[in-house]
């Protein structure tokens, strides 16, 4: 009972409300119930975002990373394919190499071979240029002898000449001594 007593006596000192007051304290608690609602709500709401808003950027990370490894992996094909470029490029330049040495092998061969020729021409030509001048040393008598002589390896003389005077016998022999020494020069010049 004493509950009771307090409540009256509460009531006593209060001014009696009137429905027009109860109902504007109704509406004022209404509203500020409501806004505290409502502030609960935003408030889920932003933590209901914030959480799709989380989850979101976890993706867009993953995504970027996987990205980011598919470029490497492009960057990696990109590099190896340019190694194969350079690679073949090397190959081929080689292989041009190759072949204009292999070319220039053939065309020294042949030049070797044009000059051996030539050498050899030319050396045929200074043989007969010495033999022409040797025998113009000796007079163009015994020129002519040799020319109309024939070539190739002379022949011993086995039968002995028939001696008719001393004079023509020591011609022969002069003759003789002179054109055994042109032979013998002749050889020479032919052995170089």
């Amino acid at each position: 009972m004493n509950i009771f007593k307090k409540v009256i006596a509460m009531n006593i000192f209060r001014k009696k409300t009137t429905p027009k007051d109860a109902l504007r304290t109704s509406k004022r608690e209404m509203a500020v119930a409501t806004r505290g609602i409502e502030r609960e709500i935003s408030s889920l709401q932003l933590e209901a975002a914030t959480k799709i808003l989380a989850r979101q950027l976890v993706r867009l990370r993953q995504q970027i990373t996987n990205l980011q490894g598919s470029r490497a992996q492009i960057r990696g094909v990109t590099t190896h394919t340019q190694a194969l470029y350079a690679s073949t490029s090397i190959s081929s330049g080689m292989k041009g190499a190759t072949k204009a040495m292999t070319a220039m092998n053939k065309i020294e061969m042949m030049s070797e071979a044009i000059d051996e020729t030539l050498d050899k021409d030319e050396a045929e030509e200074e043989t007969e240029d010495l033999t022409n001048q040797v025998l113009d040393e000796i007079g163009v008598g015994v020129a002519s002898q040799l020319s109309s002589a024939p070539k190739g390896r002379i022949a011993t003389k086995t039968a002995a000449p028939p001696a008719t005077t001393a004079t023509t016998t020591n011609n022969n022999s002069s003759e003789s001594s002179e054109v055994d020494e042109l032979e013998r020069r002749l050889a020479s010049l032919r052995r170089i």
